[in-house]
């Protein structure tokens, strides 16, 4: 196995179980009644699932960093170390009823909500064929409950705040949840977005996936206060989790659930994780001397991705169903992307960009109005 572990920060290359640390993911969710009724129902097959899930997502940031050392691509945004934080929460979620805002290192959620693999892939090659046509590599569809990512951090809080006030309006049994990372929650956006959710009481889930850094300046450098402080400012107890726990995260985003279903209004789970690279594949040299060697190497034994295979080992699964699983995730994830590079050179026109009923005249009508002021 490890497959997985290919092109990874280094500190994953020779990743071996750590027996302190798996003892440790164990007792995280056994310490808490709550949490561990909630794991405690997750079946063999649907913890496979998570395990492919997880794999899933790793392997397709590895198909696009692959393709930034080939030169296919120029940078890649990825979430590496980040990925519990995702396949965590959309797990405890009802696909076919509730819908997600992603940020860009969420990609995961895409297939986990019904989005093709081959998305992910042909987003960022703007091919006629990717899901905005080569308008923009942030890529969702809303049939699929995939409102597409806000690049502006922080904005996607009052987006997913709206829709879940659409939900109470309806008298929809549905939840919204977005991520925003520790950097966004020091934005105008974000505490608006909290401030009408909790003023509302609309069943919205607030991830604030605290990777410890915001583009590249330190958590500890961008603001005062810790981001688990930030939901008491608006009257909403926090749920914390460890973040590269994946079964404490899917434990409390589902009882973050189930109070936003009873009508408890908003909640807001705090994810503390760390981003093994850099803010995008082009500065992982400026991610390196951001942080000292040792944080890597901490954060490093804490694969999310390793942890709970070990877990799953110590679980009484076999090496060999894991392998399986593993071989089929690879498959489908080269797949999607050979059948992305197939499309490579299908470009769409320029004039594409334009938006029907939206976009105003020709793709130069802009510099046209103002030679015609000038005139």
């Amino acid at each position: 196995m490890k497959r997985y572990a290919a092109f990874d920060p280094p500190e994953y290359r020779n990743w071996q179980p750590d027996g302190v640390l798996v003892r440790e993911y164990r007792r995280r969710i056994e310490k808490d009644p709550e949490r561990s009724g909630v794991v405690r129902q997750l079946t063999t097959d649907r913890l496979l699932d998570l395990y492919r899930d997880l794999l899933l997502t790793r392997l397709q940031d590895i198909g696009l960093k692959r393709w930034v050392r080939q030169g296919v691509i120029s940078k890649a945004w990825l979430g590496v170390g980040e990925e519990a934080v995702t396949v965590g929460c959309v797990a405890a979620l009802e696909p076919d009823r509730d819908v997600v805002i992603p940020m860009i290192r969420n990609a995961g959620a895409g297939h986990m909500m019904g989005l093709p693999l081959v998305h992910g892939f042909t987003s960022y090659l703007a091919t006629a064929d990717s899901p905005s046509a080569g308008r923009d590599f942030h890529y969702g569809d809303v049939a699929e409950g995939v409102i597409q990512p806000v690049s502006h951090m922080g904005t996607s809080v009052p987006v997913a705040a709206g829709a879940a006030l659409a939900f109470k309006n309806r008298g929809e049994d549905r939840v919204a949840l977005t991520w925003t990372g520790d950097g966004a929650t020091r934005t105008a956006a974000c505490h608006e977005g909290l401030v009408f959710a909790s003023r509302l009481r609309v069943p919205v889930i607030i991830v604030i996936q605290d990777n410890q850094v915001a583009l590249g300046t330190r958590v500890d450098q961008h603001g005062a206060g810790r981001p688990e402080d930030v939901p008491a400012a608006h009257g909403i107890a926090p749920l914390l989790c460890d973040g590269n726990n994946l079964l404490d995260v899917y434990a409390a985003t589902t009882l973050a659930r189930r109070q936003c279903v009873r009508g408890d209004g908003p909640t807001v789970v705090v994810a503390e994780t760390f981003r093994m690279g850099g803010h995008a594949t082009h500065d992982e040299r400026e991610a390196r001397e951001t942080f000292a060697a040792d944080l890597f190497e901490h954060w490093g034994r804490r694969d999310p991705v390793g942890l709970f295979e070990s877990y799953l080992l110590e679980e009484g699964i076999a090496v060999e169903t894991l392998a399986e699983v593993e071989a089929h995730a690879t498959e489908a994830v080269e797949h999607a992307a050979e059948e992305a590079l197939a499309s490579r050179d299908d470009r769409p026109p320029p004039e594409h960009a334009l938006y029907p009923g939206i976009s105003e005249g020709g793709v130069l009508h802009g510099l046209a109005a103002r030679l015609a002021v000038r005139g």
